[in-house]
């Protein structure tokens, strides 16, 4: 067995003005010091109710912010980094044994945590040493097990290692040889919104109107438009048909359908998102000097189509964060259909349960069981074990797999950003704050947690927590709190579960 790593724990000023970076996290990308690819760009202003049923952040003066983070004491606090005063001294982490170094110790503390009633009659745990891989706690590690939205964490990473983490999603347009006919070719980018897709009209009456390369001037200004969704195949509603955390699955669609300007979380969305982006986009072509004859149509782009312009999603590394920050079913299914693209396989829900599977197997982990019925969690037909969860989480803490890393630098935050905004706020969880980084799922009867939870000896941990035929949402949700927390604390301090 390799010789355990020292994992160095260090405080930065990151969203709402503090993350925890653990070191051994940190050695391979997509950080940029101390922050997320992801927030580079967009930082996190408001809560999340990604995936089904999550609720929104909400804050004194504006309901869609999150609540305010908790103060840098107390989550240095709970990491042994500061000194009597509350300030960040250098005091160095105790060596003492804590709950989570010892296996008999961690079972003392989870059990009486798991047998709380608000997790309902089926529940599983798994905890794991993400450095070694070592088991540390399982209680029904290898049984199958409605996963909700935690199945993220494994269609991401599926995601990431069959395509790259450079990877992006092209949204294209070509031109009949007679000019006549623009087709706009969906890619399956379903990030795709109005900006993007008005530069991409507007490139592409460039290119009509360009010469062409013998010196004759370009065509008339009158067009035809088609576009193609050919890419994807198979049922376009989501098997759990038409609702506010999906939209219709298709290989062309803008702002994922939504129709209430919305990032994230669930919303109206349109019954035929395809159709709508083409119309958007007939007048965008109009505003770039175009005239567009009748109104766009259905069609595949014939193969002797030439290429125009186009138009790509950010990479992957970014849209996995995006999907397990925010939960984003819409995303998760497009990755899903672009690993079953890699695998050659039809880009459908079948074909994508058969390329992630097949992935997954390449990457070497426990698959019995396991059955990946779509990308997002939403099917409850879908099952997964604990042990694959946290298989999925120790490979992507491996400093030989960098590719994997945005798995889990894109986990949501205890207490900061995400679907665990408003979580972590409460005397029993305060010491989960900064220091849980994980997965939420939600599902009516389910409530799952898996993800990454730093000890107060500064050692990483990944676990799973499993919870089926649930009464009461809130209860589970505290009570999956209470779990992670127990990792964090110091020893002698978890609390009741009751």
């Amino acid at each position: 067995m390799p010789e355990p790593r020292t994992w160095q724990v260090v405080a930065g000023s990151a969203v709402l003005g503090l993350a925890l970076a653990v070191g051994a996290v940190a050695v391979a990308g997509p950080w940029d010091s101390g922050q997320r690819k992801a927030e580079r760009d967009r930082a996190v202003t408001a809560g999340a109710r990604g995936g089904a049923h999550h609720s929104p952040g909400s804050a004194a003066g504006d309901p869609r912010r999150p609540a305010p983070a908790p103060s840098a004491p107390a989550v240095l606090g709970a990491l042994g980094l500061t000194d009597g005063s509350g300030s960040h001294g250098n005091t160095k982490p105790s060596t003492i044994t804590r709950p989570g170094d010892d296996p008999a110790a961690l079972a003392a503390l989870l059990g009486p945590l798991l047998a709380d009633p608000g997790l309902g009659p089926l529940r599983t745990a798994t905890v794991v040493d993400a450095t070694t891989g070592k088991r540390l706690y399982g209680v029904g590690a290898g049984t199958p097990m409605t996963p909700a939205s935690t199945v993220k964490i494994a269609t991401t990473t599926a995601a990431l290692s069959a395509l790259g983490p450079e990877h992006r999603i092209a949204t294209t347009t070509v031109g009949s040889p007679d000019g006549r006919t623009v087709t706009l070719v969906g890619g399956g980018d379903p990030t795709l919104d109005h900006t993007r897709l008005k530069a991409l009209a507007d490139a592409t009456a460039r290119a009509l109107k360009a010469p062409s390369a013998s010196g004759a001037s370009g065509p008339d200004t009158a067009v035809r438009l088609a576009y193609d969704t050919s890419l994807y195949q198979g049922p376009v509603l989501h098997p759990i048909g038409p609702n506010e955390n999906i939209a219709p699955v298709t290989a062309l669609m803008t702002d994922e359908g939504r129709l209430d300007h919305s990032h994230h979380g669930p919303a109206d969305r349109s019954t035929d998102p395809a159709r709508d982006t083409a119309a958007a986009f007939a007048g965008y072509l109009e505003k770039a000097g175009l005239t567009v004859e009748g109104d766009p149509r259905p069609g595949r782009a014939p193969k002797s189509a030439r290429p125009l312009a186009r138009t790509e999603s950010a990479r992957l590394d970014d849209l996995v964060e995006r999907t397990l920050t925010y939960s984003d079913n819409d995303l998760a299914e497009a990755l899903v259909r672009q690993t079953a693209l890699a695998h050659k396989k039809p880009a459908s829900f079948a074909g994508a349960e058969r390329a992630v599977h097949d992935e997954l197997a390449r990457l070497g982990l426990p698959l019995a069981g396991t059955r990946f019925a779509d990308g997002s969690g939403l099917d409850r037909a879908g099952k997964v074990t604990g042990a694959l969860l946290t298989g999925v989480l120790t490979r992507a803490a491996d400093p030989a797999r960098p590719a994997l890393r945005p798995v889990l630098t894109g986990l949501p935050v205890g207490g900061f950003s995400g679907t665990l905004a408003e979580r972590y706020g409460t005397a029993a969880t305060t010491a989960g704050a900064g220091l849980v980084h994980a997965k939420t799922g939600t599902l009516t009867g389910v409530n799952t947690l898996a993800g990454t939870v730093v000890t107060p000896s500064g050692r990483l941990l990944a676990f799973a927590f499993l919870a089926g035929r649930t009464s009461a949402p809130d209860a589970a949700q505290t009570a999956l709190d209470r779990l992670s927390t127990a990792l964090a604390r110091p020893a002698g301090t978890a609390t009741s579960p009751h």
